[in-house]
């Protein structure tokens, strides 16, 4: 299911394997910390988009253990909503879980963006 801005509502942090995307996600803020300022807006390019987050099959379908047709609805539901036309080969685990942790990721950073912007206000005032 899709807000009008394009969000699946299916992604919160219930959403499968959600806690270990973050913790990829709070590794690489700790990997790079020197480099932040500079990474900037691009924080979930970077993060999600410059590598893959599994390589191999086999890993993939074990990773994706019994939510592959959720995760590959989710992904269809994104990729129909954002381009107009599903991209990833739906038959390719691996291309499949690194597009779902790309999706849950891009969650990840606008809640780090939203308390990161919250507390510096906190700061400020």
């Amino acid at each position: 299911m899709l807000t009008k801005q394009g969000e699946t509502k299916m992604i919160d942090r219930k959403a499968f394997k959600y806690l270990e995307i973050k913790e990829y996600f709070e590794d690489f803020l700790k990997e790079n910390s020197n480099h932040l300022e500079e990474i900037g807006e691009d924080l979930h390019h970077e993060c999600f988009n410059t590598d893959y987050y599994i390589i191999g099959t086999y890993k993939a379908e074990k990773w994706l253990e019994d939510q592959v047709f959720s995760i590959i609805n989710i992904v269809k539901a994104y990729e129909q909503f954002n381009f107009g036309e599903v991209t990833t080969d739906l038959a390719n685990p691996e291309q499949v879980v690194n597009m779902y942790v790309y999706i849950v990721g891009e969650h990840i950073v606008q809640d780090y963006f939203a308390n990161y912007h919250w507390r510096k206000a906190r700061e400020i005032a």
